[in-house]
């Protein structure tokens, strides 16, 4: 008779369980503001909601406005493009915010480092020229697509992505993402130029390659 009392309120208690689960709140990003700005005083210690706010008496309108994207990026690198982040860092007014921008200028055959961001979800427009989104998955699938003049597009949080420009002009694109520090994480500077450096052992191995090209890669990389 116990057996039989007990089991339905195990089953009722699972339930009920369950139906609170499915009420929580889920946040997939940065935690929600709890006031209606928080201007970040970078000075201070960054914490799980972002940085300490600025004196409310000390905030002015410029602090909610940013001009650092209307620059053309360099492109003269080996890479031949440049991301200009506005992340809380560049512009304080985001801390709290939950959202970030990146300016994207690639020059004519250029390519942005493959990278992921593993606090954030990208979102972008192309503004000028034609580029190539790739997006590798976690089951190693490569999906690729060409981006046209006013096209969106969109990079699931933790995914692997790169832009090449694949026409006649530069590239101009925006893009934002769901956190204020999206934490962006370049592949190839990730395991050749980390410090204190992987094991080279650990390199040749993962890539299959020699020692002798490990340290030919890791030269690119140093300084």
């Amino acid at each position: 008779m116990a057996l039989n009392i007990i089991l339905p309120l195990i089953s009722l208690f699972m339930i009920l369980l369950h139906l609170l689960l499915l009420t929580m709140p889920c946040h997939s990003a940065d935690p929600d503001p709890l006031q209606d700005f928080c201007i970040a005083d970078l000075s201070g210690t960054l914490s799980l909601n972002g940085f300490p706010c600025k004196p409310a008496s000390n905030v002015t309108s410029d602090d909610f406005f940013y001009s650092g994207l209307i620059n053309v990026g360099d492109t003269s690198n080996y890479l031949g493009s440049y991301l200009n982040v506005a992340d809380v860092f560049a512009f304080p007014g985001l801390n709290t915010l939950g959202i970030s921008m990146t300016r994207i200028d690639i020059a004519v055959g250029g390519v942005t480092n493959p990278h992921w961001h593993a606090r954030a979800t990208e979102c972008g427009v192309l503004i000028r020229g034609t580029a190539l989104l790739g997006i590798i998955t976690s089951g190693n699938v490569v999906y690729t697509k060409n981006v046209s003049v006013g096209e969106m597009y969109v990079v699931p949080r933790g995914l692997v992505h790169f832009h090449l420009n694949v026409g006649v002009e530069p590239v101009l694109a925006f893009s934002s993402a769901n956190s204020q520090l999206p934490g962006t994480i370049y592949v190839a500077r990730n395991m050749f130029g980390s410090k204190p450096s992987v094991p080279d052992q650990v390199l040749a191995k993962a890539f299959r390659l020699d020692q002798s090209v490990v340290d030919q890669i890791k030269s690119k990389f140093m300084g």
